[in-house]
Formats: C-alpha cells, structure tokens, sequence
C-alpha cells in the first residue's frame, strides 16, 4: 500500500488533502506546518497525520501477456556497418569514407568493409 496526500481529518471527518505550508525564522525554513485543506485542523507532526492509504491496483496483464523481445540483429551482424569500419573518419562537419573519399553515415555498409582494430587508451601516447 501507498501513502497519498490524501488524509481522513479527525477534526472535521472528512477526506480532505493535508496542506503543507512552510514556516520560516527570518530567511531560513524551519519546519513545516501541517494542515487539513478542509477545515484547517493542525496536526503536530508527520506521525499524527492519518493518511489515507490506497490499496494496489488490480494487475491486469501478467508476464504470460507480454510479446517476446524482438531481436533484429544476429550477433554481431550489425558490426559491419560504417560506424566500426577502419576508413570510417569523423569530424564536427561530416562523416567521411576514406576508401570511398565520400560523405557517408555511421548506419551505412558496403561490401569493402575493413573491421577497425582497438583504439589505443591513449591516443597522444602521453
């Protein structure tokens, strides 16, 4: 069960909403006094606050309901595409093909694809 703003006043009776309204000393929040929206009745602290509590909602569908996860690629079919090839070349303007000495996307794929090796940890050798 969930705790709601939603309060059952012992003042008043009533199924009100609690009311949060900070207390200030000068420009520093002390505290926060607590309220009934309804009729106003003060509550000392969180503790004494009767919360109306909301019971779980019904499960309407269950694991057996859902579709099983689609797999668009085998392993590593979606390796040979621009993006992981060795003459692939990025820079903040366009994303160019040395082999091709064209503009192309990292989703793109040919039949020259050369696989990139591992990027060295650091590239400056510093």
């Amino acid at each position: 069960m969930k705790l709601t703003v939603e309060i059952i006043c012992p003042h008043c009776g009533a199924e009100a909403f609690l009311k949060r309204e900070p207390v200030y000393e000068g420009f520093k929040k002390t505290g926060e006094e607590l309220s009934c929206s309804a009729c106003g009745g003060q509550f000392s602290s969180e503790e004494e606050v009767p919360f109306k509590f909301l019971a779980a909602a019904p499960q309407i569908f269950t694991e057996a309901d859902r579709s099983k996860p689609v797999k668009v690629f085998d392993e590593g079919e979606n390796r040979n595409i621009c993006r992981y090839c060795a003459n692939y070349v990025v820079n903040p303007f366009m994303q160019f093909c040395s082999c091709h000495k064209k503009e192309v996307q990292a989703t793109d794929s040919c039949s020259q694809f050369a696989p990139a090796g591992e990027k060295p940890k650091d590239p400056l050798g510093l």
